[in-house]
């Protein structure tokens, strides 16, 4: 469903590789100030969905418009408004962890930009970890750099594509918490991909559900096992699929 004052509206967007459809006509939208989560299995399109919409592949079809422009025609002028973050893309190894941070203020122009790092330095504690090669760190070290490059800009949308995916549950819940306050604290809006229901469930003011490239059902939380008469979102996806929701 798309909404008159969205951020973000996905509408019908879909790509194909050869002959296998990775995204499938989905559509939504992204309030300003919302946290929602794109949830579903592997291989459910997430990872591609996301890609197009950092500009990274182009929609086969489908239409992407962010902050009022059509993404496709003018993602330059909307991309230094954004930023993102995954643990599965590196940052570069043998830089140390204030040289990676200095690199990505200048490539997002940030003004004042020692302020802002000795601001994330001590918001994500890498105080101990600055001098230290990216390759040195753990997966919790290098997630919790990586989340403070995601905001290096102040980005007033965040795309995330499993942040926590292998950390431990301490680690994971103190990554939420630095994700809320940075909600509550500029009003960004936030798009998180997992395939962890759990976390979703904690973490999203809505959520939509994919599976093999298609949108299967959308909502909040508490909604969405409201309507399904289900005790979590885990439950919730389950019975779609044993319905054929996700066939």
């Amino acid at each position: 469903m798309i909404k008159p004052d969205s951020l973000l509206e996905v509408d019908r967007l879909s790509k194909r590789f050869r002959s296998k459809w990775a995204v499938n006509e989905l559509s939504f939208s992204l309030s300003p100030g919302s946290i929602m989560g794109l949830l579903g299995g592997n291989g459910a399109g997430k990872t591609t969905t996301l890609s197009m919409l950092l500009g990274l592949l182009e929609p086969t079809s489908g239409s992407i418009r962010l902050f009022g422009h059509d993404f496709v025609k003018n993602r330059h002028t909307v991309l230094h408004r954004m930023n993102f973050c995954s643990p599965y893309v590196d940052l570069p190894q043998r830089l140390t962890v204030r040289e990676n941070l200095r690199v990505f203020a200048r490539l997002y122009g940030v003004d004042n930009s020692s302020a802002r790092i000795e601001e994330l330095t001590a918001d994500f504690r890498l105080l101990e970890l600055m001098d230290q090669p990216i390759r040195r760190l753990s997966s919790g070290q290098k997630t919790r750099v990586s989340l403070a490059k995601a905001l290096i800009n102040q980005p007033e949308f965040l795309l995330l594509d499993e942040p926590t995916a292998s950390l431990s549950p301490d680690v994971s819940q103190w990554i939420r918490q630095r994700l809320r306050d940075y909600r509550d604290q500029t009003g960004a809006s936030i798009l998180f991909a997992s395939h962890d229901m759990r976390e979703v469930e904690l973490l999203c003011d809505e959520v939509v559900m994919m599976s093999h490239g298609r949108l299967i059902e959308q909502g909040s939380p508490q909604d969405l096992q409201d309507r399904h008469q289900r005790g979590s979102l885990e439950e919730v996806f389950l019975a779609l699929n044993e319905q054929g929701g996700g066939a």
